[in-house]
């Protein structure tokens, strides 16, 4: 049975505080924008250094929420430190439990927009999906988020942010890394594109990987792309986690309805990117996802032409049962046929996982939960005298 946290009540009307003009956020500044920052609002520059490993370690270790916490560092400093500086979280509007255990959080950041992260619990690790853009740009026809219009990119801050904020719900600060951990890996696979806001999803990757911090091993991200060719290199180059594909089509012709950025950079010119990917190799495989849309890309054709695509490239394939959403113009693969593909590419020698739909009873497919609370602000708007 869904849960749906009391949080909810009266979370669409809110007021929204941008902190444009107020106090500057240490959360997503790099080490050195940070020894910068504090430098120039009066920390010694031969204690800077020392500063931010303190901070760091506060911020992203032990959680803290506040100055008042860091009790290694001297009064005066803490409200020095406080008059300038802010340690924000995007604000959980509303968190949502599927009977699975998958939580949802709808998050709300600076400027009031809102992005989704979702929590999803597996008995050898717990990941966590997280939005790199406020909508999507990319229009993707199977995608409920591609209904939304882009609003804005996301900082570093905002993006490292959805991870602190599903830590603290899950309760998991102060662990050694060499702790089980709840959040045990990151997937960029939630709101936007994340190679169209890539020094964001860069800088806020290094604060996740920083040895000092929240300590995730960089092969326990994965980014994900639906094709942006001329950033792909850089994923392995500048931040080194796993690469995904956003595939989900075997010829241009379909890939140009479904991904419609294939119009842009098309098959050949993707697979020749995945062929150059820095870090490929067989024990770091790029993950094709392929979600399997009933009638359109499920064929046993298609299934043989996959694997001739990506001959080459050590590779693993996601096969991903369609989640629909209302209004989709798509229906589901019968779980039949979504086995006879599966059995084509797994003889070819590629592992074909079939993801298990998860949090379905809380529609906890990316951008579900957001249009959700953009029609009942509507609604409200439309109800008030005048409207």
């Amino acid at each position: 049975m869904t849960a749906i946290v009391p949080i909810l009540r009266d979370a669409l009307t809110l007021p929204r505080k941008p902190r444009a003009e107020g106090p500057r956020d240490l959360v997503g500044l790099t080490r050195e924008e940070m020894r910068d920052a504090l430098v120039a609002a009066g920390t010694p520059e031969n204690l800077a250094r020392m500063r931010v490993g303190q901070i760091w370690q506060w911020i992203y270790h032990k959680g803290a929420r506040d100055f008042d916490a860091m009790s290694n560092l001297s009064r005066d400093y803490r409200a020095q430190l406080a008059g300038t500086f802010a340690i924000s979280r995007p604000e959980v509007v509303a968190r949502q439990v599927s009977a699975d255990g998958t939580r949802k959080y709808l998050l709300r950041i600076d400027g009031g927009s809102e992005v989704e992260a979702v929590y999803i619990p597996e008995t050898d690790r717990g990941t966590l999906c997280i939005s790199s853009q406020v909508g999507c740009t990319l229009t993707c026809s199977f995608c409920h988020t591609g209904t939304q219009r882009l609003v804005r990119n996301l900082t570093a801050g905002e993006i490292v942010g959805q991870i602190l904020a599903a830590r603290d719900d899950l309760a998991e600060w102060g662990k050694a890394p060499t702790d089980k951990r709840l959040i045990s890996n990151i997937v960029l696979m939630g709101m936007g594109e994340p190679l169209y806001n890539f020094e964001a999803v860069r800088d806020a990757m290094r604060i996740t990987m920083d040895n000092e911090g929240l300590s995730l091993s960089r092969r326990r991200i994965t980014l994900s792309t639906s094709g942006v060719v001329p950033e792909i290199a850089r994923v392995g180059s500048e931040i080194g986690c796993l690469l995904a594909i956003s595939f989900h089509a075997t010829t241009d012709a379909v890939r140009d309805q479904l991904v419609p950025i294939n119009r842009k950079w098309n098959i050949a010119a993707l697979l020749d990117a995945c062929r150059a990917y820095p870090r490929l190799s067989n024990s770091e495989r790029i993950t094709f996802e392929y979600v399997m849309l009933k009638g359109i890309n499920d064929s046993d054709a298609d299934a043989r032409r996959l694997v001739k695509l990506i001959a080459g490239i050590p590779a693993k394939i996601n096969l991903i049962p369609f989640n629909p959403w209302p209004g989709a113009p798509y229906e589901r693969s019968d779980p039949e046929r979504i086995e006879a593909f599966a059995t084509i590419v797994n003889r070819a020698g590629y592992a074909s996982p079939v993801r298990t739909p998860r949090g379905e009873d809380i529609m906890a497919a990316c951008g579900q939960l957001k249009s959700a609370s953009e029609r009942a602000r509507r609604a409200r708007a439309e109800a008030r005298p005048g409207a």
